[in-house]
């Protein structure tokens, strides 16, 4: 592309190849950005006329980039970061006004407490503000890190390394059993005979942390389903023998479905922490969003909308 072609690209063609890049789907990227595949599709077609390369080239599980595609993806990244710093720069941000796009990493937990209120607020003052919301994994931080991610809600024993981290509480880990499963104080060997759901992919520091205090009785637990949201959790222990682990303050929002007990062992406090990338310190829509979820997280009513502008 010669410096004349400059006029071809706009910023919406930057945020899809970008988009792009990180679902490699054209459906999820087209939902990533609030857009219809369609409008993605002619996107990228234009992409590949400007840079005469395909850029992404379908699989049979969605797309993935060229190498061409590959060496341009850092420049990408860092023409959008410089475009949104330059928009930034010197202007509070109005709610009211907005039409940008927040990508948030949090559990269903957090989304319910979250979301029903600030899309009422949204709503009252009629912003174009979107927030896509998806569940929180292993790979968050690292997505955090690339800027594929904007704001993250993780549990965390210690605070994640390289990111703008606050801690907003502290919480324990209970057990949770349907109503009269159990009588009275759970044993470990009791413990380790029922049935588990646990929450999430692969390993976890809490699942590492509970198999390393059974180990040291040398028994072993049985984990059979492991689901992506404490409401699955939450319906299958209620319905089944089945037991979990939950944090306090989720057990609490079951306690009309889900008995609590005491771990017959010992896990540390861990805490819960707004996570984001450095340069979003200096972002003022950031700055916005951070300051709704601190206020709704830490137990404050959620007030207008209007009042939470960067200070």
């Amino acid at each position: 592309m010669s410096a004349a072609d400059i006029r071809s690209l706009d910023i919406g063609m930057l945020r899809t190849f970008d988009a792009l890049l990180a679902e490699r789907s054209v459906s999820r990227a087209a939902a990533r950005l609030f857009l219809s595949q369609s409008a993605v599709s002619s996107t990228l077609k234009r992409l590949r006329e400007v840079f005469a390369d395909p850029l992404f080239t379908r699989t049979a599980h969605g797309v993935e980039p060229t190498p061409r595609a590959l060496i341009l993806a850092p420049h990408v990244q860092a023409a959008l970061n410089e475009i949104g710093r330059l928009l930034a720069a010197g202007q509070e941000f109005d709610p009211a006004q907005s039409d940008r796009i927040f990508h948030v990493h949090g559990s269903d937990n957090m989304s319910e407490l979250i979301l029903p209120a600030l899309c009422s607020e949204l709503s009252a003052i009629q912003s174009g503000i979107r927030i896509l919301w998806e569940p929180a994994s292993y790979a968050t931080p690292m997505a955090l890190q690339r800027g594929d991610v904007d704001l993250g809600v993780l549990p965390r024993f210690t605070p994640p390394e390289g990111l703008l981290s606050e801690s907003l509480y502290e919480d324990n880990y209970v057990m949770v059993a349907r109503h009269g499963l159990f009588s009275g104080p759970v044993s470990l060997a009791e413990f380790c005979a029922a049935p588990q759901v646990i929450l999430g992919y692969g390993r976890s520091t809490i699942e590492d942390l509970v198999d390393q205090a059974v180990a040291r009785a040398k028994l072993r637990r049985y984990s059979q389903i492991a689901v992506t949201s404490f409401s699955q959790i939450a319906a299958i222990v209620a319905a089944t023998d089945h037991i979990a682990i939950f944090p306090v303050r989720v057990a609490k929002r079951y306690a009309p479905t889900l008995a609590t007990h005491a771990l017959p062992f010992t896990l540390p406090q861990y805490s819960l922490h707004l996570c984001s990338h450095l340069r979003s310190e200096s972002d003022p829509g950031m700055q916005w969003l951070r300051s709704v979820f601190r206020q709704r997280l830490q137990g404050q009513a959620l007030t207008s909308v209007k009042r939470h502008l960067s200070t």
